[in-house]
């Protein structure tokens, strides 16, 4: 393989270790298997990652990362606080419709790390990154539009979080699109949208 930043390097097995994790399974992605998927030697996985948790945890911030790539525009549209969260989790669940495997990998992910010995931790952080991310798009909307939430930013992010997680489990089990899951994320901003209000100025 052409040299190229360890940067890029680490960014690609990221990607090969999602590919296998979700054609495999978490449990047969060793890492001979993922170098080989990236094209690389086994030794680059090394250089690029101190342990599998260390790649474990990225993939997870990856796969976060490719839901929410829309998120950034649309938090830069003007409108009410309701628009915009409607707006993001709408974004959120197109991701979840046109790429199933990715969101399966992650509760697959949550399993794998919870029942093995010394990676509980990934797991512990998989969550926590989930409720910083999403803290992090309340503030800056509330911060955007002029308004203020009556009850803890966190308080609100681990409510969308328990709300999200379980409908998206729920579709991938189900796949049942008639249970309307865009109705019930609509009900769920306006709820949120709800308890905000205007900031003095």
């Amino acid at each position: 393989m052409a040299r190229i930043p360890a940067e890029e390097r680490r960014r690609l097995l990221v990607e090969a270790a999602i590919r296998v994790m979700t054609r495999d399974g978490v449990a047969k992605a060793t890492t001979r298997s993922i170098v080989a998927e990236a094209d690389m030697q086994l030794g680059m996985f090394h250089y690029c990652f101190r342990s599998k948790e260390e790649l474990l945890e990225q993939v997870v911030q990856t796969i976060t990362a490719h839901s929410l790539e829309r998120v950034g525009d649309l938090a830069k549209e003007r409108g009410t606080i309701n628009e915009t969260l409607r707006a993001t989790m709408r974004s959120y669940w197109e991701h979840v419709v046109a790429n199933p495997a990715e969101h399966q990998l992650t509760y697959d992910l949550t399993q794998y790390c919870q029942r093995r010995p010394g990676f509980e931790w990934v797991a512990q952080r998989q969550y926590e990154f989930y409720l910083e991310t999403l803290g992090r798009l309340l503030d800056d909307a509330a911060e955007r539009l002029g308004v203020q939430y009556r009850v803890p930013t966190t308080v609100v992010a681990r409510y969308l979080i328990t709300i999200i997680d379980g409908l998206t489990l729920n579709w991938l089990i189900l796949r049942d699109d008639g249970g309307d899951p865009e109705a019930v994320l609509d009900q769920a901003a306006e709820h949120v949208a709800g308890l905000a209000s205007a900031v003095d100025r």
